[in-house]
Order: structure tokens, then sequence, then C-alpha cells
């Protein structure tokens, strides 16, 4: 599938419990790309807004609806790309040009990423974890290198000693 360029108003964006809802209309009857919309609807694309700072955000397309005056795309965003959906913000209620394309990413992938490990960044670089999170300084050090020997070092003898010895390494 090629990428596709609609040009739509952004209508929307909806914070929900784990994700944003980003809502589009696109005015009239008439659709391009109509059959590609409907065929990548419930599935994973890339969405982005053209002049905006978001860049690419991966997007579960969770519905296209049409009626006589417009039809609506609705896209849900995870919570792993808040700071580009942040930036999304100044162009809600403005019409937009709306690239779309296929992402190889599947649902249930998409689904199954984790919301990760909170933590802040404080002004100095260093980063704040919430209490009950394992800190570096808590794992103890194991002062006991384990050493793991070359094949050639178990059998007794090195290297050197095969020179020694008249054996040939190039054979």
């Amino acid at each position: 599938m090629t990428k596709i360029e609609l040009t739509v108003l952004f209508k929307k964006i909806q914070k929900d419990d784990k994700k944003e809802v980003l809502e589009f209309h696109v005015q009239g009857e008439e659709l391009d790309y109509s059959d590609d919309l409907v065929q990548l609807a419930g599935s994973i694309a890339i969405l982005e807004v053209k002049s905006s700072e978001a860049g690419k955000l991966p997007v579960e397309f969770k519905s296209i609806q049409r009626d006589s005056k417009k039809t609506t795309l609705k896209f849900n965003v995870r919570g792993d790309s808040d700071k580009k959906v942040i930036k999304l913000y100044p162009f809600a209620g403005r019409n937009v040009t709306l690239f779309l394309e296929a992402s190889q990413i599947s649902l249930e992938e998409f689904e199954e990423q984790g919301e990760g490990i909170e933590y802040n960044i404080n002004n100095d670089g260093t980063v704040e974890v919430p209490d009950g999170q394992i800190k570096m300084e808590d794992i103890p050090e194991d002062d006991e290198k384990e050493e793991i020997p070359f094949a050639d070092e178990e059998e007794g003898t090195l290297f050197a000693d095969k020179e020694e010895n008249g054996d040939d390494l190039l054979d």
C-alpha cells in the first residue's frame, strides 16, 4: 500500500485511560483512497500530520464511518507516544494534511507493548524512579569474576605451546 495523503479537519484529541483518541473528518461525499482506507481500518498504521513536529506516530486505525456529509476517521495512540501527541494539540480544530501508511507491526504486537518503567528526569540529568523500584546501588556486587578459558586452555596447551612444538596454526 502506498502512502495516503488526505486534507482533513482535525476534529479533536480526546484523552482516554491509556490512550489518546484522534478524530479527523473528511468533508464531502467523494473520498480519495476510500478502498485503501477501508482495508487499513482495524489495523496498525503510521500517521503523520504535515508541518507538525510530532513526526510519525504508530496508531491503531480504530474506525472509519461515512455519512452523507463527511467521513470520520478515528485513531488510538498508545501512552508511550505522549510527547509526540502533545505536539499535535495546536493543530486540533484546523484543516490539516494527513499522511497514512500501513505499518509492519500487527495489532497484537501493538497491544502487547508495555507501558515501560515510570521515571522523571531532573534538570541536572539524574533520574528519579518511584519508591519500590530497584536501584543500581541495591544490586550486590560480585567480587569474584569468573574467567572463561579458551578452548586450547582447557586442553592444557596454549597457542604459544603449539608453535614451540612445531604445530602450524594455519594447517
